[in-house]
This record gives C-alpha cells, sequence and structure tokens, in this order.
C-alpha cells in the first residue's frame, strides 16, 4: 500500500491523506517508489495556478482535489519496461506521494513519460534524468536546481533585451530562492545593481547573502534612492507591491516581469498601472526557445556553468531540514502555505 497527499483545489489549507493499491503495470509502464523531494515556496505557486497554467493536470487525483508537484528522486520499484530496471534512480517531477506510476519512453539520459494526458504539458517536466546512488550534495540539489532554471532563463531574456537599458533590476521577495539565484547570476555578470525588495523580517538574511547591491523594505519602496531607469522582477505576486513598484517608478520602468506567487492570497486585482504592462514569464517557451537557438549541447554547456558555482556556495546560506512520512509531509506543505519556512532554511521530505 502507499498514499497520497491530496489538496483541495478551492482552499489549499484543506489536505487529506488518501491510501492506494497499486495496479498491474502494463507493458511499458514503471512505478517508481519516491525517495526524497524539495518543497519550497515554488510548490504553493503550482498550486495556486493550477487551473490556469494546467499544474493539477499531471498527477490525476478524486474530484474538487489536486496532487501538489514536487522536484525530487525515485527508485523503480517495479517495471515492465524492457530497458529500465529495478533499483535505478531518477530526478524529476513527483506528486506528494509514495508512488509514480508512469508510461516510460527510454532515451539516452533517463525516460520521458509518455501518459497521454501528460502531453499537452511542456516536455520539460516530462523528462526524468537517470541518477547514481544518493550524494551530500543532492538535497541542495533538489532545492535549488528547478528554481534556478527558472532564474538563468530570466537572466537570459533580459540580457538578449540589453536589460532594457536598465540601470537596476529590482527584484521582490528578494529571500525566496528563486529571486536568490537570480540575484546571483546578475551579481556575477556585474552590468545593473541588484536591488531587493523584503520585509523586515528577511532583511537580514538578504543583506547577508551578497548577492544585492541594495537590500529596500517594502514600505520603504516609495522614497528608496533606487537608481533608474529600473527593470522589476516580481517573485511575490502581490498587486499591492506591484502598484507601488508601478507608481514609484512609472515611466522609469522598463519592464514588469511577473514570475510566482509567493504572496500567494493578496488579491491579483489591479487596476491600471503607469509604465509598461505586468508580463507572466512561463519558463518552459524560453527553454524551447534557447534550444533551439543554441545547438548542439550548448543550452546544456550554458547552464552548467551558470549552476555549478552556484550549488557549489548554497551550503553558506542554506540549511536542511528534513521530514519523513505522512504526516510530517503533511505539515511541512502547511507549513509552507501560511509561509512559515525560514528563509535560510530548505525543506527535504522522504515519504
Amino acid at each position: 500500500m502507499g498514499w497520497d497527499l491530496l489538496v483541495a483545489k478551492d482552499d489549499l489549507r484543506r489536505t487529506e491523506i488518501r491510501e492506494t493499491a497499486p495496479a498491474p503495470l502494463a507493458d511499458g509502464q514503471v512505478r517508481l517508489a519516491i525517495e526524497s523531494f524539495a518543497l519550497t515556496t515554488n510548490n504553493i505557486t503550482y498550486a495556486v495556478f493550477g487551473e490556469m497554467m494546467q499544474y493539477w493536470n499531471f498527477f490525476p487525483a478524486p474530484d474538487g482535489f489536486g496532487r501538489v508537484p514536487v522536484w525530487g528522486h525515485a527508485r523503480v520499484e517495479e517495471s515492465a519496461h524492457p530497458e529500465i530496471v529495478v533499483g535505478q534512480r531518477f530526478y524529476g517531477y513527483w506528486p506528494m506521494s509514495t508512488h509514480l506510476t508512469v508510461q516510460a519512453r527510454a532515451g539516452k539520459s533517463g525516460f520521458l513519460d509518455a501518459a497521454p494526458h501528460r502531453q499537452p504539458m511542456a516536455v520539460i517536466y516530462n523528462q526524468y534524468l537517470a541518477v547514481g546512488d544518493e550524494e551530500p550534495s543532492e538535497a541542495h540539489r533538489a532545492l535549488l536546481q528547478p528554481l534556478f532554471m527558472t532564474s538563468f532563463l530570466i537572466e537570459d531574456q533580459l540580457d538578449e533585451a540589453g536589460f532594457h537599458g536598465a540601470a537596476s533590476v529590482v527584484l521582490s521577495s528578494a529571500s525566496s530562492k528563486t529571486a536568490i539565484a537570480l540575484a546571483a547570476l546578475l551579481h556575477r555578470r556585474g552590468d545593473v545593481k541588484v536591488v531587493g525588495l523584503t520585509s523586515p523580517r528577511n532583511q537580514a538574511f538578504v543583506e547577508g547573502l551578497g548577492f544585492y547591491d541594495q537590500v529596500v523594505l517594502y514600505d520603504d519602496i516609495v522614497g528608496a534612492p533606487i537608481a533608474t531607469p529600473a527593470v522589476f522582477v516580481d517573485f511575490a505576486g502581490d498587486s499591492q507591491v506591484l502598484g507601488a513598484v508601478h507608481r514609484r517608478f512609472g515611466d522609469d520602468l522598463k519592464a514588469s516581469i511577473l514570475v510566482g506567487g509567493t504572496h500567494w492570497e493578496v488579491p491579483r486585482e489591479q487596476a491600471q498601472l503607469p509604465g509598461p504592462q505586468p508580463v507572466f514569464f512561463f519558463a518552459p517557451d524560453r527553454i524551447a526557445k534557447r534550444l533551439k537557438d543554441w545547438a548542439g549541447g550548448e543550452f546544456d554547456r550554458r547552464y552548467g556553468a551558470a549552476w555549478t558555482p552556484f550549488v557549489a556556495d548554497a551550503a553558506r546560506w542554506l540549511q536542511v531540514k528534513e521530514g519523513r512520512g505522512p504526516e510530517a509531509i503533511r505539515a511541512a506543505y502547511l507549513e509552507q502555505v501560511e509561509g512559515g519556512t525560514a528563509a535560510d532554511v530548505g525543506v527535504v521530505l522522504r515519504p
């Protein structure tokens, strides 16, 4: 027997742990036991945008419920596929569950889940990478890699646009891991001032990272001396912050990019804003573009060159906290919904 953690689509705080019984495998199917996964505000964003962005569609659930996607590692428990053997480990996209059954299509570096219900979604979510046995840096990789990919792609898009001629790039939710990754990339490049917006609770942490040239509290947006023109990258999804930034800069704001929803309960309705129209950033579209632009493994080369120093430094500012079993996972999920996890902590869970 296994179990799924189910989340009510109309109330992200209402959860249920439901036992599951494995069905016999059809030809080409593989059942994987999920060993560990990371839980971050990114996963709450998946739930918030579950309907709009089809995140609920990856892992079907009973009516009214969804299974929140997470990134992590699993091991093959049973296989009806000739090229995938029991005991193999894979990194990829899982539900908050003990098991996942996939319709595997084997490839050079792993497999693709070819289940019909997953084909309308971006291919990046359906790829599973073969990995070796667990290693010390694995927790930091699981916590940061999906978020870093988004940051890498945003920085690339800004670079291609010449940073819209901006002197500053302003990041909301500056203590979130995706914002930290983008700040690290921008800081390393050195072409623009990197400005982080944060709360008093996280101010010392954000300043201590060494990635931000300037840290501004949300209440100080209006009066803070920020170099213009500016670009805004919004990881908070808070309409009040968005409005304050647009009113602060007006026509000196050259681009407004919406990425996440860490402040997920703040209403999203927004009156006509001064400055540019905010545009939602969707990482899979950018990946598809760059895979065409950069042939012959160039995408992987550039990504690896950016990722390797970032993850090597991660233990300096991010400590890993582990939990095990359904109740620990439910509690960790609810804590993330309430925004209660400290900025310098990364949560890794083992079903």
